[in-house]
């Protein structure tokens, strides 16, 4: 089993910038898709982006395609999450997952192994 740690989140202006990162131990990530998800407070969580495991594929919430960007580097068996022109409704606890799947999948039951998560808050 993977073992996922998300971090970098912050609380952040409106319109700044932030680079979350998952780091994966136990095993290689690097021929899985990986994918972010987030859980604002009362919601449920929701689909944000997934990654191919080459990268050769992404998928994006229209909620944040343009402003985020989910990359990966194979050889730190990490993945990243940048986001830019944050909003308010950004706020959430981010997570990581693992999809045992092919194909950059949106929905949240075709992952297998979650992060604790890392809280994002943008707020003025």
């Amino acid at each position: 089993q993977v073992q996922l740690v998300e971090s970098g989140g912050g609380l952040v202006q409106p319109g700044a910038s932030l680079t979350l990162s998952c780091a994966a131990s136990g095993r290689s990530v690097s021929a899985f898709t990986m994918g972010w998800f987030r859980q604002a407070p009362g919601k449920e969580r929701e689909f944000v982006a997934a990654l191919t495991w080459n990268g050769g594929s992404s998928n994006y919430a229209d909620s944040v395609r343009g402003r985020f960007t989910i990359s990966r580097d194979n050889t730190k068996n990490t993945v990243y999450l940048q986001m830019n022109r944050l909003k308010p409704e950004d706020t959430a606890v981010y997570y990581c997952a693992r999809s045992p799947w092919g194909g950059p999948r949106s929905g949240s039951i075709d992952y297998d192994d979650w992060g604790r998560g890392t809280q994002v808050t943008v707020s003025s």
